[in-house]
């Protein structure tokens, strides 16, 4: 079968998002560049999936240098600016929308859930819904590495740290969606079985990314938001 400009495009664009995703994992869990917290590993290779190269180039420059083996290599690691705390804390952010539009749209796909005749308010609220069940899920996993296992603690921490930049992030999704649905060719562009749709996903991750930004480092200046390196003992 033939395949049109659109759908080539969508190939490389998934297989550099895989390949970029593959990379960081190989770096951190194979060749021993661990990060400091656990979690940020998931989180870097789950940026490389739907920002490529350019998650690629910001694990390189400043996540990698935070691993014991390369501080072992290369000695004290380069000082972070505080920029890098907020494109820490987007990272963070962006991991919880992009699995939590992954689990959303597979959950509508196929259990066919729709608002009238249309599944996209649907999708907008099984997305959301799910970025807040991963933004949770991640609070906890690290609060229990801390030694606290109070699920309780997970919710309150999503709802003053996370929740403002998540929102931001999942309105710049939904718009981009819809637009992908009633301005383009609605058959390939909201179909998850095509390679279209997760490349308009991609995009759309990528414009939640940019929208997340001013409400993250408000929440990162006003120290709200403590990403997990930049700990209340090690904030710059």
């Amino acid at each position: 079968m033939r395949l049109t400009l659109l759908e080539l495009l969508s190939w490389i664009s998934l297989g550099v998002g895989l390949v970029s995703s593959a990379l960081i994992v190989v770096d951190t869990r194979v060749l021993g560049y661990r990060q400091p917290i656990k979690i940020m590993e998931f989180v870097w290779a789950v940026t490389g999936a739907y920002l490529g190269l350019a998650a690629i180039m910001a694990y390189r420059r400043w996540a990698r240098p935070q691993s014991p083996r390369w501080q072992q290599r290369h000695g004290r690691p380069p000082r972070r600016p505080r920029q890098i705390a907020i494109l820490t804390g987007l990272c963070h952010c962006g991991a919880h929308c992009a699995l939590g539009v992954i689990l959303g749209e597979l959950v509508i796909f196929f259990s066919g859930i729709s608002l009238g005749r249309d599944t996209l308010w649907a999708n907008y609220i099984s997305d959301y819904s799910g970025a807040i069940v991963v933004g949770v899920t991640f609070r906890y996993i690290t609060s229990v590495r801390r030694g606290r296992q109070r699920m309780r603690d997970a919710f309150v921490n999503v709802a003053k740290a996370d929740l403002l930049a998540v929102t931001a992030f999942e309105i710049a999704l939904f718009i981009w969606l819809a637009i992908s649905q009633y301005v383009t060719d609605s058959e390939p562009s909201m179909d998850p079985s095509t390679p279209v749709f997760w490349f308009f996903i991609q995009i759309g991750l990528a414009c939640g990314f940019i929208a997340a930004w001013p409400a993250t480092a408000w929440l990162v200046r006003r120290g709200i938001k403590v990403t997990p390196e930049h700990g209340p003992n090690r904030r710059r």
